[in-house]
């Protein structure tokens, strides 16, 4: 007899059982583990921004966050000169005057950011800043003092006589609350050495007096680059200035510039991070002494010792810092170097037509030929037909009011000067002109120039003109 068939529900025995295969499963991180993810992340890209707003604020403003480098004893001298006006009410004159880039509005922010942190100083000194470049005369100068001593509804429809009689109004003006004491004014005209082709150098002029009177505490700072600039005074100006001269100039070695770059790379120490500032500034150390940088700084010194253009560079370098990128490197500053020690020039020749070309290379040429002696249209444009009909086969024979109207573009981009100011009668066609590219330059364009044809390149690269 055959024994009866197992049923199906009955399992057999584990041992006999083939093992069945388990599928795998993923470990999914845990909330947790996400959580602190995104808070390191999210942290990091707090730092990096703390980073980058410190490190702007050093660069792209003139702030007082920084470090003043060689002119401690000059910050001393402006800061008693103006304190001996806010606290004593002494009126006061002076320049600040040094080459651009040596630090002087830099100098002026620190000692009025210390200033104001003074407490019998706080709320007692009132700011005038002109610039030479915006008050370009004295009529807009003494609405600019008007507005911002906040004196407009004062001055009202007034009809004043002189600069005199109005200025003296708004210094009077400030005493009407309390005719005891006079709030001290503080005058700063940036440019100084533009204010002195005012007529008459009116501004200059009431200003240096009223600072030597004793009826409002004045003080008048200039900030300028002249060396010269009390030649260019006039006698009755210049008597009533006090010949107080604060002098910077950019004495330190290559040392002191390489502390000077270290320290305005540094995080401070009240950073919020003090792990991430203590990797950043031992980064910035490495970088030091890494010979790749040393060469990039070196280049810029040997060409500017002024901050303001290492400045430029450490802007352009830690421009590239991100999340992903944390840290400087040595590949971050010379690509940075490259692009601050860029020609704008070079770069307005890469985007011009090869005839606009063509017409730069015939004035190098007459340039080769003459010696640098000016030109006109019409000998660029006998030089242009030389090359056309001799070496060009692959070089269109543009018709003249074409080559006429390529010319005028250059002239659009400032790469052509005229000599003088062209007259209405004056024919375009020999109006004398100079070429403001040299022949490095014009090489150096032309070497990274997209489908320069040979012939032009050729004509280039040679020394003489075809004659």
């Amino acid at each position: 007899m055959r024994p009866p068939p197992r049923p199906s529900s009955a399992r057999a025995p584990a041992s006999l059982r083939e093992p069945r295969m388990q599928p795998v499963r993923r470990m999914k991180p845990s909330a947790m583990s996400k959580r602190k993810l995104r808070e390191s992340s999210g942290e990091s890209a707090e730092c990096i921004s703390q980073v980058q707003k410190i490190l702007r604020e050093r660069f792209c403003h003139h702030c007082a966050a920084g470090k003043l480098f060689g002119m401690e004893q000059q910050y001393r001298h402006l800061l008693e000169l103006l304190k001996r006006t806010t606290v004593h009410g002494e009126s006061n004159s002076a320049l600040v005057i040094g080459p651009r880039g040596s630090g002087k509005s830099a100098l002026l922010n620190h000692v009025l950011k210390d200033l104001r942190e003074m407490e019998q100083v706080r709320e007692n000194l009132l700011e005038v800043h002109l610039n030479g470049l915006l008050q370009t005369n004295d009529n807009v100068a003494l609405k600019e003092i008007t507005r911002q001593l906040q004196l407009e509804n004062a001055v009202g429809d007034k009809v004043f006589g002189s600069f005199a009689e109005n200025l003296a109004f708004l210094l009077e003006a400030l005493r009407k609350g309390d005719r005891t004491s006079s709030c001290p004014v503080l005058f700063v005209l940036d440019e100084f050495d533009l204010f002195v082709h005012h007529k008459n150098q009116s501004l200059l002029y009431n200003l240096f007096d009223i600072s030597q009177s004793a009826q409002t505490p004045v003080t008048v700072i200039g900030l300028t680059c002249r060396q010269d600039i009390l030649e260019l005074l006039e006698k009755r100006v210049k008597s009533r200035f006090s010949h107080r001269q604060i002098y910077l100039m950019n004495s330190f070695d290559f040392k002191q510039y390489m502390k000077i770059f270290k320290k305005q790379l540094s995080l401070p120490a009240e950073f919020p991070d003090e792990s991430f500032a203590q990797k950043w500034n031992n980064n910035v150390q490495h970088l030091s002494e890494d010979k790749a940088v040393q060469g990039v700084l070196q280049n810029l010194f040997q060409h500017s010792k002024d901050l303001r253009s290492l400045h430029s560079l450490l802007m352009l370098a830690s421009s590239a810092v991100t999340v992903h990128h944390p840290l400087l490197t040595a590949a971050d500053l010379q690509e940075a170097s490259r692009q601050h020690s860029t020609d704008s020039k070079a770069n307005i020749v890469h985007g011009l037509s090869v005839l606009e070309i063509c017409l730069i290379i015939a004035m190098k040429h007459l340039n080769e030929v003459y010696d640098g002696e000016p030109f006109n249209f019409q000998m660029v444009y006998n030089e242009f037909q030389k090359f056309i009909q001799r070496k060009a086969h692959s070089m269109y024979n543009f018709e003249k009011p074409v080559v006429m109207k390529a010319f005028e573009h250059l002239l659009q981009l400032e790469l052509v000067q005229p000599l003088e100011r062209p007259s209405a009668r004056a024919q375009r066609e020999f109006l004398l002109l100079r070429l403001l590219l040299d022949s490095s330059q014009i090489m150096d364009a032309l070497q990274v120039y997209p489908n320069c044809p040979t012939d032009v390149k050729q004509w280039a690269a040679s020394s003489l003109s075809w004659l």
